[in-house]
């Protein structure tokens, strides 16, 4: 997978300008709490480099993390190895999930959900999320709200400018779906590497969500607003859902 490539060097010093991880993953294991959950095994999609696996991976016996990126897999095995974590590595599109086990928790965090675009393969990542999940196990994922990747993000540009980072993040939004347009310039020595990477993530509607969720075996226990306590609104910019087995 050529996308992330390059941004996979450089992913955790962008994304912890806006990400509070402690904050994300002492609301999952909170949740954990709430709904009695064994701590067994923990699955982890769409991981990236593998801050927040190795958060809450430190709660359960063994930990399985998936990604399609090998090189952001590379960072997380590191990560995790220095924090002593038991964890299984696995190089998969989590819309064709494979995994010869089950799971007291499954997260899928950081709207990684919203890069899945085709509606079939959605459902193929629900059913695979739905038969990998305990019986009293628990699924929570985050998605982009419609509104802030229609009103926030779309047809808008943004720029980030460090001593050895400057990138520019051009977005256009149609038809449901957004199409960021990011080019980077990484100091190397005394020049900057230049590299262009293009994201697409859609906005899909909670009513949507629901229903989706439910045909594939899936039952929504709760929505909360980022990771917090607040319900969300209709101004909510990040929906953390919290789903069961039916």
């Amino acid at each position: 997978m050529d996308s992330y490539k390059r941004l996979s060097k450089i992913y955790d010093t962008l994304i912890y300008e806006d990400i509070d991880y402690a904050k994300i993953s002492n609301k999952i294991i909170s949740l954990c709490k709430e709904f009695d959950i064994d701590y067994n095994n923990y699955l982890d999609l769409a991981c990236g480099t593998g801050t927040l696996s190795a958060k809450i991976g430190k709660a359960f016996k063994k930990s399985f993390l998936v990604d399609m990126s090998e090189d952001m897999l590379m960072e997380a095995y590191e990560k995790l190895k220095s924090n002593r974590i038991n964890a299984t590595i696995i190089c998969q599109d989590m819309s064709e999930l494979n995994i010869n086990s089950k799971f007291n928790l499954i997260t899928c965090s950081l709207d990684s959900t919203n890069y899945i675009v085709d509606e079939e393969n959605l459902k193929n990542y629900f059913k695979g999320v739905s038969s990998l999940l305990e019986t009293d196990g628990i699924f929570i994922f985050d998605i982009n709200s419609y509104y802030k990747l229609s009103e926030i993000l779309g047809n808008n540009t943004y720029s980030y400018d460090e001593e050895d980072i400057f990138y520019s993040w051009d977005n256009y939004f149609e038809e449901e779906t957004l199409y960021m347009n990011l080019v980077f310039f990484v100091k190397s020595g005394n020049l900057y590497e230049r590299f262009d990477e293009e994201h697409i993530e859609k906005a899909y509607k909670t009513e949507y969500l629901d229903k989706v969720l439910n045909e594939c075996g899936l039952q929504v226990i709760k929505k909360v607003d980022n990771y917090g306590e607040e319900d969300i609104t209709d101004l909510t910019e990040r929906i953390t859902y919290v789903v069961k087995k039916k």
